[in-house]
């Protein structure tokens, strides 16, 4: 069964900052926190939030986020404050050291990844390259 694609994120070089290192794979802000527990509110058939990556934009590759009913063998499980979010064997990598945040305001809500391993993006943050 085909997965539906649950947001739009939009990646973030991060330059000169260090997110605090973890076991994770992955940390979540709060407030992506409280947004993933909302998209997954009332669909018990889902276990979290799928992470991928995929070729696309002019940079290269972008990220994925779908509704996950199962963990691969060969992925990785990020839990949280509640929340599971599985990442895709192929979007390991490119998400070490990252932080996962969710922004609002006035013209656009969208999950945000601060990347510190991204050496380029494309002018709108869909796309980038590793």
């Amino acid at each position: 069964m085909a997965t539906k694609t649950v947001a739009t994120a939009t990646v973030r070089a991060v330059k000169g900052r260090r997110i605090l290192p973890t076991r994770a794979a992955l940390v979540l802000t709060q407030s992506a926190v409280s947004r993933v527990k909302e998209i997954l509110e009332g669909k018990d058939r889902f276990i979290g939030l799928k992470i991928g990556v995929r070729q696309r934009g002019c940079n290269g590759l972008s990220y994925t986020l779908d509704y996950a009913e199962k963990k691969g063998p060969m992925d990785e499980e990020v839990v949280q404050d509640g929340v599971r979010v599985i990442i895709d064997k192929k979007a390991q990598l490119t998400l070490l050291g990252t932080e996962m945040d969710y922004v609002q305001n006035k013209l656009s809500s969208e999950f945000v990844f601060n990347n510190p391993n991204i050496k380029g993006t494309c002018g709108c943050g869909e796309s980038f390259s590793v």
